[in-house]
């Protein structure tokens, strides 16, 4: 799954680059809809987000692309793959400028972990 962001003044941290926890927070919300599309029917909470290295700032007017790929599945949890690049860039410097695994939990009413449908 792709979704695409515009980098907006709002968006900017006090270096004027993308900040960090507006990253990690579109990475969550959308290898989440990723989850829920790929597995209708199930509650899915965020269970872990690998280690956050940023290669370089991405700047104000960017288009962002979050490439998310399911990288397994298993009981009662799902990893994807999100990495993040800068659609605009140089092909030289097409290399993502952030990469992370992120795995959910699937959960039941009572919020506990419950098998994937």
């Amino acid at each position: 799954m792709e979704n695409y962001v515009i980098v907006r003044p709002q968006h900017l941290n006090h270096n004027g680059h993308l900040f960090g926890g507006q990253t990690l927070q579109w990475i969550d919300e959308f290898s989440w809809i990723a989850a829920t599309i790929e597995f209708p029917g199930n509650k899915f909470v965020t269970k872990y987000i690998g280690e956050a290295s940023f290669n370089r700032g991405i700047p104000l007017g960017a288009i962002v692309k979050f490439d998310i790929k399911m990288k397994r599945k298993g009981i009662t949890s799902v990893t994807y793959q999100c990495d993040v690049y800068i659609v605009d860039d140089k092909p030289e410097n097409r290399e993502p400028v952030f990469s992370s695994p992120i795995t959910f939990t699937a959960v039941g009413d009572d919020g506990h972990r419950t098998a994937i449908k």
